[in-house]
């Protein structure tokens, strides 16, 4: 089947009124990254080699790998009343990320330890912290913001009503919704996220969405396919180094991934996500763009850190060339 060459609003690629290209509501964390030997049994203290902070965030870091890649990214999220919260704001700009809508809080901000092992796996703890205060309010008083975008772009750090609001929003304005199911929300109502365009979990987000197994690729697209069936229009499911599936009512396409020699996986997922919008928006081709996500994730992960792995516009296509 031919790829979809539209634009994800079926509009020109040109927006006016100052709209941005892409809305990204979600998540800022810090991330404090410890890379260990192993991790210590209960009561064990163990010498770690290495440390590092990085900003984080489920939203955060798509926000970043879009806006790097060249994108017009306006950012909605909630952060403390700490230094991290400034740090945040600031590299946000730094990023060329609009902060109109990064709203302060009296509580602190969201972290996430991080634990990278010698094989490159790795373990996050999530302390939601301000992330747990972005509400469905804050999306309504944001409504002519966010309806100037072309593509809205979700994930599960921040509470699932305002998620389902950001979708209704989506559907009011008739602007396509990329959901990240991530992290896996056991509570997460399938009916109420159903007018999402895109839903793009890996393998464990899909099996928790459908109760279903993905032993293996013909599993995989089982459970794809009781998600198409709720209303899902697009489904995509990333594998790892295996690449991605796409499947659609009429599409099963799966785009292969990229062997590289992995140092970091940390933030892969999002740089896939963030890369995958931008592509999106800027060309109205999903196969295209999947293989675009494919090949930015796999850049990310041969380097240390989460949005520090994330490559430019310019060294992106310095890495296509090659």
């Amino acid at each position: 089947m031919a790829a979809d060459r539209t634009s994800p609003t079926g509009a020109a690629s040109s927006t006016g009124g100052g709209g941005k290209d892409i809305a990204v509501i979600g998540s800022s964390n810090m991330d404090l990254i410890t890379y260990i030997t192993r991790m210590p049994s209960e009561g064990e203290t163990v010498e770690a080699p290495d440390f590092a902070m990085g900003f984080g965030g489920k939203g955060a870091n798509q926000a970043v790998s879009a806006s790097r890649l060249g994108s017009r990214v306006l950012m909605l999220t909630r952060v403390g009343n700490d230094l991290f919260a400034q740090s945040t704001i600031e590299n946000y700009r730094r990023n060329g990320i609009d902060t109109d809508l990064v709203l302060p809080t009296q509580a602190a901000s969201g972290v996430a330890p991080i634990f990278v092992d010698e094989e490159s796996r790795n373990s996050i703890l999530i302390v939601k912290g301000a992330n747990a205060l972005l509400s469905p309010q804050d999306v309504r008083r944001a409504e002519a913001q966010i309806a100037a975008c072309r593509l809205i772009v979700l994930q599960l750090e921040i509470p699932l009503e305002t998620v389902y609001e950001a979708v209704a929003l989506g559907k009011r304005h008739s602007i396509p919704v990329l959901l990240n199911p991530a992290p896996a929300q056991p509570d997460l109502e399938l009916e109420k996220v159903r007018d999402c365009q895109y839903i793009v979990p890996n393998e464990s987000e899909l099996s928790l969405l459908t109760g279903m197994p993905v032993d293996s690729l013909d599993d995989v697209r089982n459970a794809a396919a009781v998600l198409l069936e709720v209303g899902i229009a697009n489904v995509i499911v990333t594998l790892g180094s295996r690449g991605a599936l796409w499947m659609t009512r009429t599409e099963d396409r799966l785009i292969p991934g990229v062997a590289v020699e992995a140092r970091d996986t940390t933030g892969a997922g999002d740089a896939f996500i963030g890369c995958f919008s931008h592509f999106l928006v800027s060309t109205g081709d999903t196969a295209a763009s999947l293989e675009m996500a494919n090949r930015y994730s796999a850049d990310s992960v041969t380097k240390r850190g989460t949005q520090s792995s994330y490559a430019s516009k310019e060294e992106f296509e310095e890495i296509l060339r090659g």
